[in-house]
């Protein structure tokens, strides 16, 4: 491929980029007052969304190959989604079990005179 860098192609450089826009805004939103807090959840999904579109639809080769090669199959790509799905919604929910948490953290009163 030519349009490799490090002989990783530009769909991990989007993906990078799209997570990191989605950390940023993410910390940006969490730091906001009031109900914009919980903006962060739509940013995380959409995220997730794009992530998931560029993993699982890949764009085809733009040229044919020259001639016929052998190829390599990978016969356990299946398994390996389904342990990259599987990771992921177990860290999305946990992430958003521990929403409450933190949003239900307790402020004590301070004392009016000391």
């Amino acid at each position: 491929m030519s349009n490799t860098v490090l002989e990783v192609g530009t769909g991990v450089f989007i993906i990078a980029l799209v997570w990191i826009g989605a950390l940023l805004l993410g910390m940006f939103l969490l730091r906001a007052s009031g109900s914009a807090k919980l903006g962060t959840i739509p940013v995380f999904l959409l995220a997730l969304c794009v992530t998931l579109l560029l993993v699982l639809f890949p764009r085809s080769d733009e040229a044919p190959p020259p001639h016929h090669q052998t190829r390599i199959v990978d016969q356990v790509f299946i398994t390996r989604y389904v342990i990259l799905a599987v990771s992921s919604m177990v860290f999305l929910v946990s992430l958003f079990l521990l929403l409450p948490f933190h949003l239900m953290d307790p402020v004590s009163a301070k004392p009016l005179r000391t």
